[in-house]
């Protein structure tokens, strides 16, 4: 009976999401053994007393969400500190375009075709990787104006 299950996977369509999700495990493991394999050099960017915004509002839904664990003599995380988090989320949101748009000008400057970036992003098409690029740079020439 196994043996037919197994043999049957082979007619069934890949698993879209499977296959995302272990590409991105692949991606962070990749790039934290060649660029983030010591504490030094996973931390060379961050501020050593302040948390980035995109930390402080994972740290806070973290705990709000019992993810992580309040040390001993921590405060729970209360309504000023969820409208604090909710407050930072355009900063992240705008950080985190610029960082794909950046992201998408190098892969294009070093030859990836819109097909290949459309792969790394989990998008069907390379149209779909293109027109994205353009929102991005919509909305980034909008926030400079």
């Amino acid at each position: 009976m196994s043996e037919t299950r197994h043999a049957d996977e082979a007619f069934l369509p890949p698993d879209a999401a499977q296959a995302r999700a272990e590409r991105q495990h692949a991606a962070l493991f990749r790039i934290a053994e060649r660029h983030a394999d010591t504490s030094t050099r996973r931390h060379r960017w961050h501020h050593a007393e302040v948390p980035d915004p995109y930390e402080a509002v994972a740290l806070v839904t973290a705990l709000a969400g019992g993810a992580a664990l309040p040390e001993p003599g921590e405060e729970p995380v209360d309504q000023a500190d969820l409208t604090a988090a909710l407050t930072l989320i355009p900063h992240v949101r705008a950080e985190l375009d610029s960082l794909e748009l950046g992201l998408l000008s190098l892969a294009r400057d070093r030859g990836m075709t819109w097909q290949a970036i459309a792969f790394g992003l989990g998008l069907g098409t390379a149209q779909a990787a293109r027109q994205r690029y353009e929102r991005l740079a919509g909305r980034s020439e909008t926030a400079q104006s």
